[in-house]
């Protein structure tokens, strides 16, 4: 590593990359060795690592027999600045790397290292389908060192999880590795109960068969993959098995329903209050006045008045809140959330406290009825019960200070290969979103027509729609990246470097694909990323822009904003938006002067999740506190 790149790096970089020089030294002998005797080699360092040898004294050594697996096996070799990521997240700490840098192949070196203990090395990523292609895509190189890998799957029997937890790398996701370690504290905690009565002592272990084990051996040593997406954006939610149903079902079905059906009677100052910083509904004299006059069903007889004012409560939130198309979507008769950060489908997820129920209710769909737990955690807490967390993504540098204060790690930003010649061209803002619309097919038939690919980003499906249109009826051919179109994700991202290609996403976090650039791209000027809208955190915007300028290639891209986008709304309130709407109504072409303004709302939301989110954790800390002092399991809502 060069006197250059040692000047960029911070303390705790430096230290990392005191690594390089001495794995590179070892390089030429390794090289030399036969394939049998490699494997010999990892070998010797996994019986060091169970005979009490530090991990931190095995690096080096490690860190070489990874880099020459990776070229023997999948003609890559680390980069210097994959090892220096490498070190860091075994040093606990979550590395930012830009997109294109090879985050997949850096992930190697840590796991690598940590499963030499033979305790399991975690790796958490955010869908299925990127952790099969991962792990399948590594599986040589771990294999050359002697390393089997698993691989966990919704929907996979227990007994093949168990054998997965069994190897010595495994890769999932984080749903799937938290719903496993509930399952097993049940199995334990049931167990144990039946062990304490007579005819469990009688039937004894040998009446247990393989079904009823646990399948995880704990929690050692965690990677996260685009760990900003998953420890800061799903830090919120609860991973909960059910028990039995809570409510009489048919009761809340027609409760449900009447509420969707009447609430549009209700008018915002006049019935209720809106609050808009905590998105909360609450009935005025006049609303309740208005619930006991209007005609129920039978039914909601057995209903108290205030448990009424719930439902019609829920319904204004979700009028005012939930949308086809951009928080949800409706699939074979079901509602299914729409993740308002990476823009999939977020399979098997429901929104608590009757909100589900309420969009069911709205779309008139079959109503789903929320259950007792018997069971929960939250991805917060599951994990920081790993003895050792670490992760890597292209955007953590924004949320340091939150990742430090309640995960305890590190955030360090890793230089790339090589430099980054992205340009940002001057960010446009027009009076209202029908004139920015123009302004950006204005901008992508004028890049389309220097053969460049343009990739525009969106934040809702419906924009992502609405926007194809627009570019079809000027004569081009958007292919639409968003939640509809899963399956053909990869082949959509890997050709969205060609000549000519126009593509629109919707969000771009965790796609885990790059785009490579199209022969001779570079050559008028790389990818052009258009950004339509400002997110709810500036992670996301970033994740977008870098999908251009990876690996040193050219790109450019552009932010196109208006008056009446919905960043401003969330982050101003309904009164200063409103004049702000009025006041783009009346201007015409690009306007100058407020881009601030823009970064000034969003950096209002962010701090604004930030504080739900250290909230939730007080909250969790009190509960589980609680069900400590009560002598029972924190994770298991029943006593153990």
């Amino acid at each position: 590593m060069g006197l250059q790149l040692r000047a960029t790096l911070g303390d705790h970089l430096a230290r990392c990359a005191s690594y390089t020089s001495r794995i590179a030294a070892l390089e030429p002998s390794l090289k030399e060795l036969s394939d049998p005797a490699l494997r010999k080699t990892s070998l010797g360092l996994r019986y060091r690592a169970r005979s009490g040898e530090s991990l931190d004294k095995l690096l080096v050594d490690a860190f070489a027999l990874v880099r020459e697996a990776g070229r023997r096996t999948l003609g890559m070799r680390h980069f210097d600045v994959q090892l220096l990521g490498g070190a860091a997240m075994h040093h606990r700490s979550i590395v930012e790397m830009q997109t294109g840098e090879g985050k997949t192949l850096t992930a190697t070196l840590p796991l690598y290292l940590a499963a030499l203990e033979g305790k399991g090395a975690h790796l958490a990523t955010v869908n299925d389908y990127l952790a099969r292609r991962d792990a399948e895509w590594m599986k040589p190189l771990y294999a050359a060192l002697g390393m089997s890998i698993g691989i966990i799957q919704s929907q996979q029997p227990q007994p093949e999880r168990r054998k997965a937890y069994a190897c010595d790398i495994i890769y999932g996701t984080a749903n799937e590795i938290g719903f496993d370690f509930l399952r097993d504290r049940l199995l334990n905690r049931g167990k144990g109960d039946g062990n304490r009565d007579l005819f469990g002592q009688m039937l004894g272990a040998a009446a247990s068969g393989a079904q009823d084990e646990p399948v995880q051996r704990g929690l050692h040593f965690m990677l996260v993959d685009e760990a900003d997406s998953i420890l800061i954006d799903e830090a919120r939610t609860p991973l909960i098995i059910s028990a039995l149903p809570g409510e009489d079902e048919k009761i809340a079905a027609e409760a449900y329903l009447w509420a969707a059906e009447n609430c549009g009677q209700f008018i915002e100052n006049e019935h209720y209050d809106y609050e808009h910083d905590d998105r909360t509904v609450e009935l005025l004299l006049e609303g309740r006045q208005l619930v006991r006059r209007l005609p129920k069903p039978s039914a909601m007889d057995r209903l108290p008045l205030s448990t009424i004012y719930e439902y019609i409560q829920r319904a204004l939130k979700v009028g005012r809140e939930m949308f086809l198309d951009r928080q949800y979507v409706v699939r074979d008769g079901e509602i299914v959330i729409v993740d308002e950060f990476t823009g999939r489908l977020a399979e098997g997820r429901k929104w608590r406290a009757g909100i589900h129920q309420a969009v069911e209710a709205q779309e008139n769909v079959e109503i789903t009825f929320a259950t007792n737990q018997a069971a929960r955690i939250t991805i917060q807490d599951m994990f920081l019960r790993y003895e050792r967390l670490s992760g890597m993504t292209g955007t953590a540098s924004t949320s340091r200070g939150e990742l430090k204060k309640i995960y305890h790690v590190h955030v360090l930003s890793i230089p790339t290969n090589k430099p980054p010649i992205r340009k940002q061209l001057p960010t446009l803002v027009f009076g209202n979103k029908d004139e920015k619309w123009a302004a950006i097919v204005e901008d992508a038939l004028k890049q389309h027509e220097l053969q460049r690919p343009v990739l525009i980003g969106t934040r809702t499906i419906d924009k992502s729609e609405h926007l194809a249109e627009l570019l079809a009826a000027r004569g081009l051919e958007p292919v639409i990246l968003n939640a509809r179109h899963v399956a053909e994700e990869a082949e959509i991202v890997e050709q969205a470097g060609q000549k000519g290609k126009v593509t629109v996403a919707t969000n771009m976090a965790g796609r885990g694909t790059d785009i490579k650039l199209g022969e001779d791209v570079g050559e008028i000027g790389g990818l052009h990323v258009i950004c339509s809208e400002l997110h709810e955190a500036q992670r996301i915007d970033r994740q977008l822009i870098g999908r251009c300028g990876r690996q040193g290639d050219p790109g450019t891209y552009r932010q196109f904003l208006a008056l009446d986008d919905e960043i401003l709304e969330v982050g101003f309130g309904p009164k200063k938006y409103a004049k702000l709407v009025a006041r783009g109504l009346k201007a015409k072409g690009p306007l100058r002067g407020f881009v601030s303004l823009f970064m000034k709302a969003q950096r209002r939301v962010e701090r604004r999740h930030f504080r739900d989110r250290k909230i939730l954790l007080y909250h969790e800390k009190e509960r589980q506190k609680t069900q400590r002092q009560m002598g029972q399991d924190p994770y298991l809502d029943t006593p153990g």
